[in-house]
Parts: C-alpha cells; structure tokens; sequence
C-alpha cells in the first residue's frame, strides 16, 4: 500500500506541473505522514546526513569547471583540433564535432554544457560548408550525450552515492565505452556522408596538425590533471573536481583572456544557479529513496525476482526499460538516486557487476538527455539553432537508434565496462 501510494503521489504531483524536486520532497512527506510506519523526523534527519555526503561535493566544482570552460574558449580549440585530425575525411567536420564533443566531456562531467560549448561552434560552421541544419543538429544533440557517459560524469558521481560504490572505479569504467560509442557515431556519420556526398575540408599539414594541439593543449591538460590526480593517488575525486574548477579559472581568465576578470562573477553565478537547481532535485531525491529503504520496498522487490528465478539477462531487460521510460519523465540524477537502490541490491543477488550496472545506468540517462519531454539536450540545441522542439527531435532521431544498439552492447557484453577498472584496481570481490 505504501509503496503504491508514494508513486501515485509522485506521478500526480509530476502531472500536475510540480518541478520534479518539489514533487519527490512532496510525494515523500505526504507517504510518511498518511501510509508509512515511521517518524517525520526520520525525513529531517536525512536531510542532514545528505548534506554530510562527501561525494557530492564534486557536482558543483565540476559544474563551475564546466561554466569556466565554456565560456572561456577552450571549446573553439578543442574543436579545432578536431578539425585538424579528421576534417578532411567524408563528413569530417561532423565527426570533428564528435571528437570536439569527446574532449570537452573529459573536462566537464555535463551533457548539456557540451552540447551548449561545442554546437554553438560547430552546428553553425557546418552550415555554412554545407550541411543541412537538421543534419548538423542532430549529430551534435547524440554526440554531446557523451558528457556523462565520458569521465568526469555527474550521474556516476550521483550513482557512487547511492550506493556507496567508487567514484575512481566507475570513472575508469567509462572510459572504453565513451571510445566505443564515440567511434560508432564516427562510423554513422562517414557512411552518411559517402551516401549524401557531404563536403570534406582540405587535409591540413602536419604543421597545422601540431598548431591546433599547442593551443589546446592547456584545455587536454586537465584531462590529465583530473584523472591522473585520482589514479595517481594525489587527491580523491572531490578534490579533483575543486581542483579542475581553479585550473579552469585560471587558464579562461590568465592563459587564454577569453573571459575577463569583470565576467567571473557572472559565471560564478550562472553555476551557482545549476548547481543549487541540481542539489534541491537530488536533496529530495534522496527522501524520495529513504522512504522507499524505510519501507524495504528494494528488499522485497530483490526476494520477489531472486524468488522467481529470473535470469541476470532478463533482469537487465526490464531494467532498462524501465529507465528509457523514467528518461522520458526525469532528471538523471533523480532517476538514479530513486532507482539505483532497488536495482543495486538485486544486481549483487544475481551476480552482476555494479560497476557494470552504473555504467548501464548512465548509458540509458545518456538516452533520456535527447528524448521528449524532458531531454535537456533538446532544449539546448534548439537555444543554439533556433529550431523548434519537435524540428530538434526528428533531426535527433536517426542517431537515436545508434544510442540504443550500443545500450544492447554495453549490456551484454559486460566486460566494455569492468576491463579497465579490474586491470588497474582488480576484480570486485
């Protein structure tokens, strides 16, 4: 009875036109307070060990970072080194794209915010070489799902949370993944460009190769600062991303002069305003999961399938259609919070590596960034293009289905996901 009522609550509230925040704090303290067993006080007390949760301290350093970075033109270099590399192949400025999308995803840990720093640079240029516009949104609108699917990921700092996992680990675990999904949109794009006959730059020297590299290279310095601080043991990811949210500061306003020194403030302001929207979403998603824990709705959910025998195959099967249609509807890091604690424990019952979960997971929420109605990628791009929402979700859908084959990869072909991290930390025991 409890659980049916918390979830009727929480999809009354949603379509009532309740931010999603509101509605899980709200379904939470209505189920408490009229179905459940235990104390409003229970609720105020997870309140503060939330807050207590170091890990989440990384979210808006690595939002700041990422506000620094897309303002401060390192998102113009990247995608020139993209350019340099693969421009002259078939549909090369859209696959630079993909690389230029690749590399910021390395450096901020946000879907959005990279489709916001690469499209606005590379939607318009692809344009004026040729490109319809539905073709170069598109492309970008999938590519720039690799934010969070590329380490530093602020779904995989979310799902580390809640379920008290490694935050190193599942950043490792992303690695291959990000490669391979980057390489199948890669291999997308060149087919199509050999059917549609689009343009290809003039292959650049090697001089110009070098150029483009040298005045990134300060933006692929933090890639290497990010994780080979964490891998080498220098400091902890948290730190890691204060770390990136400095050295970010520092090469936008010093190295760079992009941004001036009067615009910090701004910025500071804009990744305030994300950073507390997020915090309040995952804040009562986390009473949303403690009423769900209090209740030992994963507990009986994870006897009835181990009870009924189903096979780990089947189990990822339901999982991730339950997440494509959660994407449709919410937050990742809501969706993940609510979700992650009753699937985390049936993973383990059945044998399934929870890395491999969490990837799964972020892969699916990479999904539910670019489907209607709440897929904030779509949003953005139509922002960067002036398209409307719907013209955004037909340019995107042709990419969709590579998303979606490469989710049935991840998911069964587990060892994607766990080889890097058991190389260089071993097997979960």
């Amino acid at each position: 009875m409890t659980t049916i009522a918390l979830f009727i609550l929480l999809f009354v509230f949603m379509f009532m036109g309740m931010p999603i925040a509101i509605s899980l704090g709200l379904a939470s303290v209505v189920t408490i307070l009229l179905f459940a067993q235990d104390s409003m006080a229970s609720l105020s007390l997870k309140l503060f060990t939330t807050m207590e949760q170091y890990t989440l301290l990384a979210i808006p350093f690595f939002i700041l970072a990422g506000a620094f970075l897309t303002t401060g033109g390192v998102a113009r270099r990247l995608v020139n080194v993209g350019v340099a590399l693969v421009g002259h192949m078939s549909g090369g400025l859209a696959m630079a794209g993909v690389i230029a999308c690749m590399f910021f995803a390395a450096v901020s840990g946000s879907s959005p915010a990279t489709v916001a720093a690469i499209g606005s640079i590379v939607i318009g240029g692809m344009i004026r070489t040729g490109y319809t516009k539905r073709f170069a949104t598109g492309v970008i609108c999938n590519a720039g799902t690799l934010g969070i699917l590329i380490p530093p990921s602020i779904p995989m700092v979310v799902y580390c949370a809640a379920t008290e996992q490694s935050v190193g680990r599942i950043f490792m675990a992303g690695f291959l993944p990000g490669a391979l999904l980057g390489l199948m949109l890669m291999t997308a794009i060149y087919v199509a460009a050999r059917i549609l006959k689009l343009p290809r730059q003039k292959r650049p020297p090697l001089m110009e190769i070098w150029t483009s590299f040298r005045e990134a290279i300060w933006g692929l310095l933090l890639i290497v600062i990010i994780l080979g601080g964490i891998y080498g043991g220098v400091f902890t990811p948290t730190e890691a991303a204060a770390v990136a949210a400095v050295y970010a500061f520092f090469v936008a306003v010093f190295v760079y002069r992009d941004l001036r020194l009067a615009d910090v403030p701004q910025v500071l302001l804009e990744a305030g305003k994300v950073s507390v929207m997020l915090m309040f979403i995952i804040t009562n998603a986390f009473l949303f999961a403690h009423v769900l824990t209090t209740e030992r709705i994963p507990q009986a959910i994870t006897e009835a399938i181990v009870g009924a025998n189903m096979p780990p195959w089947l189990f990822l099967v339901v999982v991730n259609v339950i997440l494509l249609i959660a994407g449709n509807f919410m937050e990742p890091s809501a969706i993940i919070l609510i979700l992650a604690p009753i699937f985390f424990p049936i993973a383990l019952q059945l044998g399934i590596d929870p890395i491999h979960l969490g990837i799964i997971m972020v892969v699916n929420m990479e999904i539910g960034m670019i489907t209607p109605p709440v897929g904030l990628n779509l949003f953005v791009a139509s922002g960067i293009t002036g398209m409307s929402l719907w013209d955004v979700v037909r340019a995107s859908l042709p990419w969709l289905g590579i998303l979606v084959a490469f989710l049935v990869v991840v998911t069964y072909v587990p060892v994607i996901s766990t080889f890097l991290p058991d190389l260089l930390f071993g097997p979960l025991k």
